[in-house]
């Protein structure tokens, strides 16, 4: 959902916060029901917006048919200048589809498993107090966001965003695989097993693509995913290079042949990256690519495949597509930080351009 610049300002009662953006002391609640304490949440909630002085908060609460795409939509048509997200992984990627673009912001309340985008931003996990005090009164960092055009066999296509990652092959595959209520049992375990089953699929990615004025490229692989920020649970950084801020998509192809292609991917991700990259001065002891493992980076990804495969988006299944275009959103969402490290005011990215067809 995008603001339009000739309607009427329905946020006369504004308030400048600590990064200097104004808008209205309002905020919304999209939860999950299944994934917090409601309660506890409102008892909180109410103690924050009586000491910032904001108006009463609303509450939206999620469904299975909707995860809060619908939810976010209602909060900023009622004037809501901060929409909490109040879930999982899923409930955080589909208010922060509707977020992105306006002048509101996304506040986190991590819930779950992934809590992908608080990782990635360094927020703090399962500490309730300090995460909606950062709501009320924290500041703003302005994050880019991935758009996805996902295009179907029938022909059909839809649009969405996600804020870490998104990619065919072994991700989308596990998470087709995953049994749901296992997952609601043991959380992140659950994977381990559906892991084992792709592991075992022989089928690979045949397609190609094109990132940006570059030629086209056609090639077998097994995963290719595109990321918007680089660690996932279990503290794995899968993208070295990869910020929520710089403006960047970054790719990286997996291509295993056989048992000595997945030894050299898990030693790189898990050994080169998850070790010698997080201390300075062994980084100079990377190397910077190995034949299973190619890293990628660019503006925008046109990707066609010979076949449907199985898609994800944050951790969410999107089904089967034929193809995808994926640009950045740069600083297209604003999210609620702690105020001792919110960013200083900026100048706005510019507009960004419509996405072209899929023709890779």
């Amino acid at each position: 959902m995008r603001t339009d610049p000739d309607a009427p300002d329905r946020n006369e009662d504004r308030v400048t916060d600590s990064s200097d953006t104004t808008r209205r002391k309002l905020a919304a609640v999209v939860y999950n029901p299944i994934k917090i304490d409601l309660d506890a949440v409102k008892r909180v909630v109410a103690a924050e917006e009586q000491a910032a002085g904001w108006e009463p908060t609303l509450w939206f609460e999620t469904s299975k048919e909707d995860p809060g795409g619908g939810q976010a939509k209602q909060a900023l048509e009622a004037g809501a200048g901060v929409v909490i997200a109040a879930g999982g992984d899923g409930t955080v990627r589909a208010v922060a589809e509707v977020v992105e673009g306006t002048d509101a912001a996304l506040a986190l309340l991590p819930s779950g498993t992934g809590n992908l985008l608080a990782r990635n931003l360094s927020l703090t996990l399962n500490d309730l107090e300090h995460s909606l005090h950062s709501a009320f009164a924290g500041g703003d960092r302005s994050i880019d966001v991935g758009l996805t055009d996902i295009y179907r066999e029938d022909g059909s296509h839809t649009r969405h965003a996600f804020l870490v990652m998104a990619g065919f092959g072994i991700d989308a595959k596990m998470l087709a695989a995953t049994d749901d209520e296992l997952k609601a049992k043991v959380g992140w375990l659950a994977y381990v097993k559906a892991f084992g089953q792709v592991l075992r699929d022989k089928n690979r990615l045949r397609l190609r693509f094109k990132l940006d004025g570059e030629d086209v490229r056609r090639m077998s692989a097994h995963t290719l995913i595109i990321g918007n920020a680089g660690s996932l649970p279990g503290n794995i950084l899968l993208l070295p290079e990869a910020a929520v801020d710089d403006g960047l998509l970054d790719i990286v192809i997996m291509r295993p042949e056989q048992l000595v292609g997945w030894i050299q991917i898990f030693t790189k991700v898990l050994w080169e990256n998850g070790v010698l990259g997080r201390v300075p001065f062994l980084r100079r002891f990377r190397t910077r690519e190995v034949k299973a493992l190619n890293y990628l980076r660019g503006k925008v990804l046109r990707v066609r495949l010979n076949h449907p495969e199985e898609i994800e988006l944050d951790g969410d299944p999107f089904g089967k597509a034929i193809g995808m275009v994926t640009r950045v959103a740069e600083r297209g969402l604003t999210v609620r930080v702690p105020a001792d490290v919110a960013e200083s005011p900026e100048t706005p990215a510019e507009e960004q351009q419509p996405l072209a067809e899929a023709d890779a």
